[in-house]
C-alpha cells in the first residue's frame, strides 16, 4: 500500500491502537505495512492485484469497476461488529474497493466516516483538472460536457472508463447516502467539493498529521538556493519554477523526478537537478534552501510538502490555485502568486533575494508552524471527535 491517504491511513490505525482501541486494518490490495501488525492492528488484506501486478489490464478494469469480492468480505466483517460501538472509517476506495463496498453498508446501523483524500468522490478524474490541456477543470462532473472532454493523464478511454464507475458510485453502490460525515483537508477542498456532494453529508475539518521533529531553525548565514519539490509534470508547475528563476537570474535547485526531467534539464542547464531523494535528503535540503516554490496549478487538497518546508524554517512561494496558501501568511512566512503567472512567481521571488530577509523570515516561518504543529495526536483528536458526532447521529448514544 503506497500513497498519501494510505500513509495517514496506516498511521491514525496505530496512533488509535497505542490508544487502547481496537483496530481492523482492512485493504484489497497489499503489502500490508509490518508495522500495523507491529502495533496489536488487525489487518485483512484481500490480496488483489492493482493495475500494476494485474495479470490483465482489463482484468484490472474489471474489479476496480466493481469488486464483489471486497464488497462480500467487507459485509462478512460488519457481521462481527457491533454498531453500538463501532466506527467505519473509509480512506479511500477508487484504485481497488471500487464503489461496490457501498452494498456493504445497506441496512446496517453502523456509522461510516469518510477522508476525502482527493475528489474521486465528486470527480471522475479526481482531479478537477484537465491533464492534456494543463488547466483546471469547471465544468459540471458528469454532464455532457464533462463526457466529452478528454481530462484524462492517459486517455479518453479511461476517462470514460472512470465516468462509468462514477455513474455506479452515484446510482448503484448507495456509498454516498451511507457516509454521512466526511473529513476535510483545507477549505480549498470543501469549497470545490461541496456543490456536488450530498447536501445531508456534514464536513469537518481534520488537518493530515505531519510526522516530523522541531531541529529548530538552520543556519542560514548564506541562504541557499530556491527549491522546488515534487514530480517533474506539467501540473506541478515545475517548468514555472525554472523561467521564474532565469528571469531573476535566481540559483534554483530542483528536487524530484518525473517525465519532464530530461526536456527541462536541457532547457534551463544552469539550474541544479537533483533527482529524486529520500525523505531525510529532503529535509536537508529543505533546511538548506531560501525558499522552497511549490508552483502547482492543481487543486491541492493539504500540500504536506508545504507544511514541512514551513516546520523546518524554510519559507514558501506558493500557487494561489489550491490549498497551499491557506498555510501562508503573506509577507511574514512566504508568499502568494497567481497560479500559472511567470511574472507573479518573479516577483514574489524577488521579495526573498535579499539575504537578511530570507533569514528573517525563515525564522519566522519555523516560528508560526511551532505554535501550532500538525501532530498526530492532534490529528487522532480531531477524527475521534468526528467519530463521536457519527455515533451520536447514527444511534443517539452518547460516547
Amino acid at each position: 500500500m503506497t500513497g498519501g491517504a494510505a500513509m495517514v491511513a496506516i498511521q491514525s490505525a496505530i496512533g488509535f491502537a497505542r490508544r487502547g482501541l481496537r483496530v481492523i486494518f482492512f485493504a484489497a490490495t497489499g503489502p500490508i505495512a509490518p508495522e500495523l501488525r507491529d502495533n496489536s492492528v488487525e489487518t485483512i488484506c484481500l490480496g488483489q492485484p492493482d493495475i500494476t501486478t494485474a495479470s490483465s489490464p482489463l482484468a484490472f478494469v474489471g474489479v476496480a469497476t466493481w469488486n464483489g469480492l471486497a464488497r462480500d468480505k467487507l459485509s462478512e466483517l460488519l457481521d462481527t461488529l457491533d454498531p453500538r460501538d463501532s466506527v467505519v472509517h473509509l480512506h479511500s476506495w477508487a484504485k481497488v474497493l471500487s464503489p461496490a463496498i457501498g452494498r456493504a453498508f445497506a441496512g446496517r446501523e453502523i456509522p461510516v466516516v469518510a477522508t476525502l483524500h482527493d475528489f474521486f468522490w465528486v470527480c471522475p478524474n479526481g482531479g478537477f483538472f484537465v491533464y492534456p490541456a494543463g488547466e483546471t477543470c469547471h465544468r459540471v462532473p458528469q454532464s455532457l460536457d464533462c463526457l466529452r472532454t478528454n481530462c484524462d493523464q492517459r486517455s479518453h478511454a479511461r476517462k470514460l472508463w472512470r465516468s462509468a464507475r462514477h455513474w455506479l458510485l452515484d446510482h448503484a453502490s448507495g456509498l454516498k447516502d451511507v457516509c454521512r460525515h466526511a473529513i476535510t483537508l483545507s477549505a480549498t477542498q470543501e469549497r470545490v467539493a461541496r456543490p456536488w456532494l450530498p447536501p445531508a453529508m456534514r464536513l469537518h475539518r481534520v488537518d493530515n498529521p505531519i510526522d516530523i521533529q522541531d531541529r529548530g531553525v538552520a543556519d542560514k548565514t548564506e541562504p541557499g538556493p530556491f527549491l522546488f519539490v515534487g514530480r517533474l509534470a506539467p501540473e506541478k508547475g515545475a517548468r514555472l519554477f525554472c523561467e521564474a528563476a532565469r528571469a531573476i537570474g535566481a540559483r534554483a535547485r530542483i528536487v524530484g523526478d518525473g517525465p519532464l526531467r530530461d526536456e527541462l534539464q536541457r532547457d534551463f542547464p544552469e539550474h541544479d537537478f537533483a533527482g529524486w531523494k529520500s525523505a531525510a535528503e529532503v529535509t536537508h535540503e529543505m533546511r538548506a534552501a531560501r525558499a522552497l516554490v511549490f508552483p502547482s496549478v492543481l487543486y491541492e487538497g493539504q500540500p504536506l510538502t508545504v507544511y514541512e518546508a514551513l516546520a523546518n524554517g524554510c519559507p514558501v512561494i506558493a500557487s494561489d490555485a489550491g490549498a497551499a496558501v491557506e498555510a501562508i501568511e503573506q509577507d511574514r512566512n512566504g508568499f502568494c502568486f497567481r497560479s500559472g503567472d511567470n511574472a507573479s512567481l518573479a516577483r514574489a521571488m524577488t521579495q526573498l533575494a535579499d539575504d537578511a530577509r530570507a533569514r528573517s523570515m525563515a525564522r519566522t516561518a519555523h516560528e508560526i508552524y511551532w505554535r501550532r504543529p500538525l501532530t498526530l495526536d492532534r490529528h487522532l483528536d480531531g477524527v475521534m471527535a468526528v467519530y463521536r458526532a457519527a455515533m451520536i447521529a447514527e444511534a443517539g448514544i452518547a460516547v
